[in-house]
């Protein structure tokens, strides 16, 4: 088993460590800055947060940068053979 499954999410009353989106159990989502504490939900109490999206300084447009964003390479032609099934074997080889 991974470690990612025995992890717990921060729970309410916690330091937040990072800014971003969380959302908790329901799904309310929360922006969250660096150093605040995790809200309680009115009707959940102490709930888990889960980072759902990180907060970008440079977003002022609320679009993602453009050179962040991976460019497929162009300059790789597609293979001729796509899948071997389609090779038809002639007996000739």
């Amino acid at each position: 088993m991974s470690k990612e499954q025995h992890e717990m999410h921060p729970m309410s009353r916690d330091r937040v460590e990072v800014d971003g989106i969380y959302t908790n159990e329901w799904g309310r989502a929360e922006t969250l800055h660096r150093g605040q504490h995790f809200p309680t939900d009115p009707q959940l109490g102490a709930t888990e947060w889960e980072l759902k999206e990180f907060s970008y300084d440079n977003h002022h447009q609320g679009l993602t940068d453009e050179r962040l964003v991976p460019e497929a390479d162009k300059d790789i032609p597609p293979p001729k053979q796509v899948h071997p099934r389609k090779h038809i074997d002639r007996g000739d080889k």
